[in-house]
């Protein structure tokens, strides 16, 4: 397993062979499966006829092998561990194979496997060679027939891809299922589910008048957390007809919940297998955060049935052509559906602090990579939320109405077929009459690009000069980087005025806001008739994936906090704000010297607490401090400790200023109406909820019993777990204790919420954590097998930074430890897991050994493919 090679998009070649029409027959067991395959196998026209047949296949038992019913001899063929190969076969013939499996010793959970007895698969990206000999790449498509045969009693439920066209009885006890796939698809599409499961049913009826049968199967005990799930479902279908005008094109639609699932969904063609945690809600278990994540994630992989499935990758390089473009598709639904500016806000703050890392470490890749070893590993922030900003920032280019045409053509001169990205965007160039071929560099060019702005205004003459130059960092095996094309939305804001000033720009209106293009190392643009002199407004809404360096004042910033017309560049300028103040802090506290808080940020914070604001949801967001991660990603060397340290001075101390403004806030924001996951209530929730946590990080006495009160009250999960999560997280183990208690108790018995108990538990600030992290890896609701519980374990306990970061370095070996264990169980996971050991060359000389050290123990094991790509490229 050592030493594996890697794979080049420049080594691409089509496929020798395709297959035209798959039939499968699935005799299920749990120790022993049997997989039957009939491939309609044709050899294509560019291939030659001394060609060999070679199919993809792991961990399979073969049991028979037939050509046109001609029974091949071992010596016909050559068989390893990876793969069949047939030396010689004819222009069209049909393969014949049987295999067993065994599904539940595959811990993997790639292929066919068993989640708390239930039988379910994941195939992409390369699972499907875990359950039968075949062409296991995207661009190889075939309509599908499968049977599934089962334990009438253990397995009542029988589902794969398609339309079900038969069922009935065999011998036994046992019965079976029919289902139909009239689309062709590649492998990594293919789906099935056998088990013990019970239905919700509903329907849609499309824009053309077909009625679709919808229906999530889940557990008995689960059957009342999936009303959120089917509504969303019905919102993203009809969304996709009006954004779109793509309707689904089965009879059926089908969600399965499985328990243990390395991803958050998988959009199988009419059969989406969700992770638990990615569906099932209802108020007393899930958050508002969970409520708007389900809402999200339904439509992404509803969203697939068009962008993926009906048009998919032609090799996994294209990844972010389907992910990308589908992340951004559902981006969009959900501004449409919620907040529009807190949705560009939480999406941008998670991108500017978790994709930026990945672009500034040693795993940084182009959104379309140029090479891999284990293709697991590139299903990245850069791959989906970097695809998702170069998809938005193309539509802005050329405009919603153009990407749109864009859009209709792409997805009929591409249905049924495999593309790339050039087709993608080709179909954009097509559509607008511009050259996108400098655009296309964000595809190829790896690394976050900085912007470096300065602006001067002209009394004389009236005019505001801004000159604009870019610059990428080197990226690991890319030092020379090339001009990108960079569009950057701005408004000029008056000083005097307070408002928006027109922008003309030679001799053109733009408007009270519009784009320049940067596609120069260094432009300057000039505005004309500019009547006073303003602060500029750059990037709005995010309008590119860079990082902006302008140099503001601090007044600056409090005025465009408080005058800017651009929701998500007000709630900037308070982080900005916020990170001069947090600079000075945590220089105080390197140094030695008192800290003080800028009063200039707490006038800014209480102007937002006392003046009326008309998004209560925004408010939230601009009240809420810049978190550790992000901070850390703003410094040279990250100083773990004077991070943590200023942060909790800076909140404290806004707390003590404000602490009457916050009561009032929290007391003003109580709801009294039944729960329900509407934007006006999650942001009523959303406010009060960081008002109570201001108030408890001084261990207000009414705050407090504002916190105890809440908690007790239990109206639903998003207060009681804010209320534990504060509780745990203060200094009054007398109120968390039991509250602990009371909490594991209650809801020992859901798996989904003692998820929540683990995480409150290992992100608490105190030095106790460590040891906890110990002990509930031994607790009986935690499984070192099942995702979810790492997770929430495990991967929130390395999100706790002072405390995994601690000198001694037993947070970075219990993680190397983790990671070991989990490389032989589940290398997927085990290589996601690892990623803040990969980040070691950003921390002081002591952490920097540590980390290093728990690196090059983890090399020295026998690794997987997944681990030991990350594990090489952290150690270069």
């Amino acid at each position: 397993m050592s030493d594996p090679q890697p794979v080049y998009l420049s080594d691409y070649q089509p496929p020798d062979y395709s297959v035209t029409h798959t039939e499968l027959t699935f005799d299920l067991d749990p120790a022993a499966t049997r997989v039957k395959a009939r491939l309609f196998i044709e050899r294509s026209a560019t291939a030659a006829d001394s060609a060999p047949l070679v199919l993809d296949g792991e961990h399979l038992k073969l049991m028979s092998l037939s050509l046109d019913d001609r029974v091949l001899a071992p010596d016909d063929y050559a068989l390893t561990d990876e793969t069949l190969t047939i030396a010689q076969v004819p222009a069209r013939f049909c393969l014949q194979s049987e295999v067993e499996i065994d599904p539940q010793s595959n811990t993997a959970l790639e292929g066919l496997y068993q989640s708390s007895g239930m039988y379910c698969t994941q195939c992409e990206a390369q699972g499907f060679r875990r359950i039968t000999f075949y062409p296991d790449r995207p661009d190889v498509m075939a309509t599908f027939k499968v049977t599934v045969i089962g334990d009438e009693t253990r397995e009542p439920v029988l589902l794969a891809n398609g339309n079900p066209v038969e069922k009935g009885t065999c011998e036994g006890g046992r019965h079976f299922a029919v289902w139909e796939d009239p689309h062709p698809k590649p492998s990594y599409l293919f789906a099935l589910v056998a088990g013990d499961l019970h239905k919700v049913s509903d329907s849609f009826t499309t824009l053309s008048g077909r009625e679709v049968a919808l229906e999530i199967w889940v557990e008995e005990e689960n059957l009342n957390k999936t009303e959120h799930a089917m509504a969303s479902l019905k919102r993203a279908m009809a969304w996709d007809e009006q954004a779109y005008g793509r309707e689904y094109d089965l009879d059926l639609f089908m969600i399965v919940a499985v328990n243990d699932f390395n991803m958050g969904a998988m959009e199988n063609k009419g059969l989406n297998i969700f992770n638990s945690a990615a569906v099932l809600t209802h108020p007393d278990t899930a958050t508002d955060a969970t409520f708007q994540t389900v809402e999200s994630i339904v439509a992404h992989e509803y969203f697939h049935n068009w962008s993926g499935n009906r048009v998919t990758c032609r090799d996994w390089f294209q990844l972010s052509l389907k992910e990308g473009f589908t992340v951004f598709r559902d981006q969009c639904f959900s501004a449409d559906t919620n907040s529009a500016p807190v949705k560009r806000i939480q999406d941008v703050s998670f991108f500017r602090t978790a994709q930026f890392a990945e672009d500034a470490g040693p795993t940084a890749h182009p959104v379309r990579p140029d090479h891999y070893i284990e293709i697991t590993n590139f299903y990245t922030l850069t791959i989906y939320e970097k695809g998702a900003e170069v998809v938005r920032m193309l539509c802005n280019l050329i405009g919603e109405e153009t990407f749109r045409q864009g859009a209709d053509l792409y997805f009929e001169r591409f249905d049924g077929q495999a593309a790339t990205i050039e087709d993608f965007v080709g179909c954009m160039a097509e559509v607008s009459g511009q050259d996108l071929s400098q655009f296309m560099r964000w595809y190829g060019q790896a690394g976050t690009p900085e912007i470096d702005a300065f602006g001067e205004y002209d009394y004389v003459h009236g005019e505001y000069h801004l000159t604009l130059r870019q610059r990428t960092p080197a990226t690991p095996g890319q030092t020379d980087k090339q001009p990108l094309h960079i569009p950057v939305l701005m408004g000029l804001v008056g000083t005097k005025s307070g408002q928006d000033l027109t922008l003309t720009l030679n001799g053109e209106s733009l408007g009270k806001q519009g784009v320049v293009h940067l596609t120069e190392n260094e432009q300057t643009f000039v505005f004309e008739h500019v009547a006073e002199a303003p602060v500029p407004s750059l990037l709005r809404n995010f309008s590119a994936p860079v990082t902006l360096h302008y140099p503001y004042s601090r007044e600056d910033l409090a005025f465009l906090l408080t005058h800017d017309s651009d929701g998500f560049n007000r709630w900037d300028a308070g982080q900005r704000l916020s990170m001069l103040a947090l600079d000075d802090l945590i220089a105080a506290h390197r140094n030695g010297v008192e800290k003080v808080m800028d009063t200039r940020v707490v006038e800014a914070f209480r102007a937002l607490l006392t003046e009326e604001q008309n998004d209560k949801a925004v408010l939230a967001e601009m009240l809420t401090l810049p978190t550790e991660a992000y901070i850390a990603e703003q410094q040279r060397i990250v100083d773990v400790d004077a991070i943590h340290n200023a942060r909790e001075f800076m909140r404290q101390s806004l707390a003590l200023a404000l602490r009457d403004e916050f009561i009032a806030t929290y007391e003003a924001n109580t709801q009294d109406e039944p729960y329900a996951p509407t934007p006006e209530q999650i942001a009523t929730r959303s406010l009060k909820n960081v008002a109570l946590a201001y108030l408890m990080s001084i261990e207000d006495e009414k705050g407090v019993a504002l916190c105890q009160a809440q908690f007790e009250a239990g109206l639903n999960m998003t207060d009681v777990r804010q209320a534990l999560t504060l509780l745990v997280h203060s200094d009054r183990d007398d109120l968390a204790t039991p509250a602990l208690k009371a909490f594991g108790e209650q809801w020992a018995h859901d798996s989904l919420v003692m998820d929540q108990w683990f995480t409150v538990q290992v992100t608490r600030p105190q030095s106790d954590v460590l040891e906890r992290v110990r002990y509930l890896m031994d607790h009986p609701a935690f499984s070192i097998k099942n995702p979810n519980k790492v997770r929430a374990l495990i991967g929130a306990f390395t999100q706790n930074r002072i405390n995994f970061h601690r000198l001694d370095g037993q947070g970075y070996r219990l993680l190397a430890d983790v990671v070991i264990e989990l490389n032989r169980l589940n290398p997927e996971i085990a290589a996601r897991l690892i990623t803040p050991l990969t980040r070691w060359q950003r921390f002081d000389e002591p952490r920097k050994v540590l980390m290093r050290d728990e690196l090059k123990r983890i090399s020295r094991e026998p690794l997987s493919s997944n681990v030991f790509e990350v594990v090489e490229k952290a150690l270069a």
